[in-house]
């Protein structure tokens, strides 16, 4: 096998240690962005000293999480984060799990609550990322462009993994990580609807290749009205409605529909009886920190019929309708198309 230990070396030293090389159970290599440890306080408007869920792995919290700088591309069934790819599309929720996972133990899927950290830490430093979401350019600043890597009818589609300018990062920074903002959507893990009820799996034990994330796992938890993880089916747990043109966060019973909305984030509403929302509501995107705050205009996509698993950020076509913000929970786990791919994770 090839020895990646001066790539390592390389890119750490290029970065001032801001960025560094994993390798996977085969010692191929993967760029990676480090990602400290943040409290709720850190991240969103009066949050408490508690730890934010993602940072916490059965039971255990990890002072760093280590995200993909790229958007994957795969190899022998195993994703790589690697720059100036065409990006993997393409791929279903199960598949992407799997391509994550093959690289061994301390992989997985990006889980949903790492993306969610990651977006309120954006809008709090006011770097909120700007992408390919515009066929190869960003729709508000088109001048911004990336090298394309796929064409569909004609038009630019996907560009090549961190070829756009440092504005397209999370930090806005060239040691940040890129394409969160368009090119494809990114399946997440850890997250999903119901029939409109919100699941997760608890923080992120996502990552735990002992934890299943199938349809029928038993590890999926539904969220009570004060925040705490119960059976899903139990009464009064949180959901998403859409009522009056909004989305509705509410702890009533819903009527499942099979129609996709694409809704303002900033204006959702509560559901009767739900006067105070939960910290972790507003910790996972579930509701905003700050109603009628500003989040880019991002929207969230909702079907509250059957099971639903999010997709992030937006793709290439999206113009408005990409960002950080951005969480499309309307497709079904077996959705594939070339506009969706993945970004691993490891601990």
């Amino acid at each position: 096998m090839p020895n990646f230990d001066d790539l390592k070396l390389s890119i750490e030293a290029l970065s001032g240690g801001k960025n560094t090389v994993l390798f996977d159970d085969l010692g191929m290599p993967s760029i990676m962005v480090p990602f400290p440890k943040m409290k709720m306080s850190d991240l969103i408007t009066g949050g408490s000293e508690n730890v934010h869920p993602a940072f916490i792995i059965n039971g255990v919290e990890k002072d760093v999480l280590y995200v993909s700088k790229f958007q994957n591309i795969v190899l022998n069934e195993r994703a790589y984060s690697l720059p100036m790819r065409d990006p993997r599309a393409s791929v279903n929720f199960d598949q992407a799990v799997n391509f994550c996972r093959n690289k061994g133990k301390s992989w997985g899927l990006m889980p949903y609550a790492l993306w969610s950290a990651i977006a309120l830490w954006c809008r709090k430093n006011s770097t909120m990322p700007r992408g390919n979401n515009n066929y190869g350019c960003d729709h508000a600043y088109t001048h911004e462009k990336g090298v394309p890597t796929y064409y569909e009818s004609g038009k630019i589609a996907r560009c090549a993994t961190g070829s756009g300018p440092n504005t397209w990062s999370h930090n806005w920074m060239p040691d940040g990580i890129f394409d969160l903002n368009g090119n494809v959507w990114e399946w997440c893990a850890g997250m999903r609807l119901v029939n409109g009820e919100i699941q997760v799996i608890p923080y992120s034990n996502c990552m735990s290749p002992d934890v299943s994330l199938g349809a029928s796992s038993t590890f999926w938890k539904a969220i009570a009205a004060d925040g705490s993880l119960v059976e899903p089916g139990t009464a009064g747990t949180l959901k998403w409605d859409v009522v009056s043109g909004k989305i509705q966060l509410t702890k009533g019973d819903i009527t499942p529909k099979d129609q996709g909305n694409w809704l303002p984030y900033n204006n959702m509403t509560l559901g009767d009886g739900l006067t105070v929302v939960p910290e972790l509501a507003k910790a996972l995107l579930l509701y905003p920190d700050e109603p009628n705050g500003d989040y880019g205009g991002d929207y969230h996509g909702v079907n509250t019929s059957g099971e639903r698993l999010p997709i992030c950020g937006g793709g290439w076509d999206g113009t408005g309708t990409s960002g950080v913000f951005y969480v499309n929970s309307y497709n079904s786990r077996s959705n594939s198309d070339s506009s969706i791919g993945l970004r691993s994770a490891s601990e």
